[in-house]
């Protein structure tokens, strides 16, 4: 039954890092190769400073194209106020979650660790593979 599913029955825990050292267009590199819609930002502690996602690239790429600029570090357009939820959430209050939000992704984290990052398909799959 789909209530008794948790975000840490389908998220995934293969990390895909940044690090605040990188630029911008080396993260949508990184993302597009990835085929992922963002991931965490990491400083060189290995702590969680922010996401980067398509929103952000899609920020940076404008700002680049009216400015006449060059891009610039990754941390200066991604998201530091980071959403997340917890992995023993229900994937059905989740799914409220994804329904109530523009974000397409969250970070997932047990107790005060990052575990991995469960998106909208993700939560999909869960549906299709309880059907």
């Amino acid at each position: 039954m789909l209530t008794k599913i948790t975000v840490a029955d389908y998220m995934t825990t293969h990390l895909v890092k940044l690090t605040k050292e990188m630029t911008g267009i080396d993260a949508i590199k990184k993302i597009l190769g990835h085929k992922i819609t963002g991931a965490p930002v990491f400083d060189e502690h290995d702590k969680v400073i922010g996401m980067f996602s398509e929103k952000d690239a899609l920020k940076m790429v404008l700002e680049v194209a009216y400015n006449q600029s060059s891009a610039g570090n990754v941390t200066e357009y991604m998201t530091t106020e980071v959403v997340r939820v917890e992995s023993e959430m229900s994937i059905v209050d989740l799914a409220e979650k994804f329904q109530n939000s523009s974000i397409r992704s969250f970070p997932v984290y047990r107790d005060h660790d990052l575990v991995g990052i469960i998106s909208r398909t993700d939560v999909l799959r869960a549906l299709a593979n309880t059907a």
